[in-house]
């Protein structure tokens, strides 16, 4: 049989993932906001891919807190206004060449409102309809075995403590369920925005499965 796929070596391979806000405390304490979109979540645990030369990146590791803000759709000219800011001084090279500039102030570049977290110092995005207050558990590096990639990605794994969301957002009848027909992330697919078609495509044999079967004892511990 003849395949219809052909070899290629695209320089990115950012197939579609959720965009993630993330928050944190400077050293003089002020806030910094990142959008980012290397991100993964395994029951209350997530997983981050972050350049080590960012601002938050240095910020998670001195202080070890964080909030995952998810936007929507509705937020996406929010997220775009501070893609190409960074929160260093002076801005790394390699972000100079993709034409980062600096900014303090993400927040109100952004045009979104720092509200209080309830466990950790970063605050939260308002506008997001979705707020993760996390703590850090493990880094590590990526591409340790190559020369020249080592030292330039970190992977984080961080717990979340607190879960905020819109009530909208909340499934008919459940007090901790969000209904994913009313919850609409913004995907960035190869450096490009776009959002979820609404309703689910084909009934899911996962969806069967009870949400409680998931619970994790980081529940209990958050």
């Amino acid at each position: 049989m003849t395949s219809p796929h052909i070899s290629i070596e695209p320089n990115i391979l950012y197939f579609g993932t959720p965009v993630v806000l993330i928050s944190t405390v400077n050293e003089d304490k002020t806030a910094n906001l990142a959008p980012m979109s290397s991100a993964f979540w395994l029951g209350w645990r997530c997983i981050l891919g972050l350049g080590m030369s960012s601002q938050t990146t240095q910020n998670m590791i001195r202080t070890g807190e964080c909030v995952l803000n998810l936007p929507s759709t509705a937020q996406v000219q929010a997220v775009d206004r501070i893609a190409r800011t960074t929160g260093r001084n002076p801005v790394p090279g390699g972000k100079q060449k993709k034409g980062y500039v600096f900014e303090p102030n993400k927040f109100g570049v952004a045009g979104l409102t720092e509200v209080p977290s309830e466990t950790i110092a970063p605050p939260r995005a308002l506008e997001c309809p979705v707020h993760m207050e996390a703590v850090v558990a493990a880094h590590h590096g990526v591409a340790e075995d190559s020369p020249k990639g080592r030292g330039g990605i970190g992977i984080f794994e961080v717990r979340i403590r607190r879960v905020h969301v819109q009530q909208d957002l909340l499934m008919d009848g459940h007090r901790d369920r969000i209904d994913p027909d009313k919850w609409s992330p913004l995907i960035m697919s190869f450096q490009k925005f776009y959002g979820l078609n609404p309703g689910q495509i084909h009934p899911s044999r996962l969806a069967e499965i009870p949400e409680q079967a998931y619970r994790s004892s980081d529940i209990d511990r958050a």
